[in-house]
């Protein structure tokens, strides 16, 4: 095994985001110990590019590295993003949609009464327990408003992005240039190996050889060096989540920005739209089991309405899973090589982000043990295990009858892993959510607003409830108050094309 010591030089096999941002990290604290950092791209192979939106982790991305939102945003063509709408998911009265908030310091006054009235109706009680009114960024997104508060406001507001992603690729490339990291135009085409195994160097199509300590496959789907190269075993999610194909096309953008995703429930899988500054981004996730990607494609167009017979549409296919080794010897994969979730949540880039910054942190112990990877390797494992069960639990509480897509999902009892039957019990029995999510220690995948926000918002509650007039009459005060509570706060925020403009400046 090769110790920390004796690496000089690092080569990313790949660009765009993954390789990009991956660049970016490393740069910031091993280029200065006077390790060499060269990116591959090859300028015959395309972005994805429909990773379009975020979590608020990019912010503590862009912030670590002291990129203001000024310099990044316009050239990214990004908006500010306060959350996600699933819409059509459920079918129960008054629960047809409902909001995933970014949480906010204001909702720390207003969950108390959200978590207590879910008990409630958990129990039958007739009280208002959908999320959508107890979360400021919900009342910031139907209102099209920006998640930046006037400066006065004394909350800490939490947002994510939406952004051109070929684009962010073309930002990040041209900083981490700046900063040192060096690019070289090829198309890598294989790699050997050394007597004990680990990756010497890689050959190009264009006959050089490169060579190098430590390797990063930011590759894509081909996963050159993880897969091909180290065989590394690949865990399918395909018995979890039913989707495996995509097809994207943009539309046009009007006066009014939204500051939301907006995740529409189809026949057969979901539609995401991304407000950017010049236009929507659109998809259809959707599974080829049950749908051609031409049927696809017609109901994503019927979808959108009026467009053009000659508006081009994307079809992509979708390797979903993760490798078992995201460090496997001398090789680190990182982004699409490692692994990918379909986008219901926007969590490629979070994954990317944490595979390479927790990285760093066992780079800079100067640890590269066996145990220490397989330390690495669990870690990053839970990751990707715990946003799959958020992502599955979307599909479980659907209460479609429609097709037999939407009925697989719902009876597909081989999607749950352990973890999430535990949650899902917890739920169903009206015990406490949040020690069981405590209990799991999986609160820093997805926190316990959010878990508490889905089985609410889809509606996951008695058929039958009790009405008490007395009790009726208090929730319904008490929910005028945080209704008019939420209001005001919404006048520190402004018009979100407005906020962009000022972005821009």
């Amino acid at each position: 095994m090769i110790a920390p010591s004796a690496i000089k030089k690092i080569i990313i096999v790949g660009g765009g985001s993954a390789g990009w941002m991956t660049a970016m990290i490393l740069a910031d604290t091993q280029i200065k110990k006077g390790i060499e950092i060269s990116v591959l791209e090859s300028p015959s192979v395309g972005v994805i590019g429909v990773g379009e939106g975020s979590t608020p982790i990019l912010k503590n991305f862009f912030d670590s590295l002291g990129i203001e939102e000024t310099e990044w945003m316009p050239e990214c063509n990004a908006t500010y993003k306060s959350g996600i709408t699933f819409d059509k998911w459920s079918t129960k009265p008054g629960f047809e949609s409902y909001f995933h908030q970014f949480v906010t310091m204001v909702d720390n006054l207003t969950l108390p009464t959200f978590i207590k009235n879910v008990r409630a109706r958990l129990n039958g009680a007739d009280v208002h327990a959908h999320p959508n009114r107890f979360f400021l960024s919900s009342h910031l997104a139907n209102n099209n408003l920006a998640p930046k508060a006037d400066h006065n406001f004394p909350f800490f507001t939490t947002y994510g992005y939406h952004f051109d992603a070929m684009l962010l690729g073309a930002f990040l490339k041209k900083k981490a240039l700046e900063r040192g990291v060096k690019y070289v135009s090829c198309h890598v085409v294989d790699a050997q190996l050394d007597q004990q195994g680990n990756i010497a160097s890689v050959t190009t199509k264009e006959g050089e050889v490169h060579s190098a300590d430590f390797f990063i496959d930011c590759s894509g789907f081909s996963a050159l060096l993880i897969d091909k190269v180290l065989a590394t075993p690949f865990v399918s999610y395909s018995s979890n989540l039913l989707n495996d194909a995509a097809v994207a096309m943009p539309t046009p953008i009007g006066d009014a920005i939204p500051s939301q995703t907006i995740s529409t429930a189809l026949k057969y899988g979901w539609a995401w739209k991304i407000p950017l500054t010049n236009r929507f981004g659109n998809g259809y996730v959707y599974s080829s089991a049950f749908c051609s990607a031409d049927q696809a494609e017609q109901e994503l167009r019927e979808k959108l309405g009026q467009l053009d017979a000659d508006t081009p549409a994307r079809h992509l296919k979708m390797k979903i899973g993760r490798v078992v080794k995201h460090w496997n010897k001398n090789c680190l994969a990182v982004g699409l090589s490692q692994g990918f979730l379909e986008p219901l949540e926007a969590t490629a880039l979070y994954l990317t982000q944490m595979t390479a910054a927790i990285f760093v942190l066992f780079f800079d112990k100067g640890d590269f043990s066996e145990a220490a990877q397989d330390i690495y390797n669990q870690q990053i494992n839970e990751y990707f295990d715990g946003h799959r069960d958020y992502i599955v639990a979307h599909y479980k509480t659907n209460s479609r009858t429609d097709t037999d897509y939407w009925r697989a999902n719902a009876a597909n009892l081989d999607g749950m892993s352990d973890s999430l039957k535990h949650i899902f019990s917890t739920w169903l029995e009206g015990k406490d959510l949040a020690a069981e999510i405590r209990r799991q220690n999986i609160e820093m995948y997805y926190p316990i607003p959010s878990w508490y926000a889905l089985m609410a918002g889809m509606g996951i509650f008695p058929a039958s409830i009790k009405s008490s007039p007395d009790n009726h009459q208090m929730e319904k005060n008490e929910m005028a108050y945080w209704d008019d509570f939420m209001q005001r706060c919404t006048l520190n925020f402004k018009d979100h094309r407005t906020v962009l403009s000022t972005v821009r400046v």
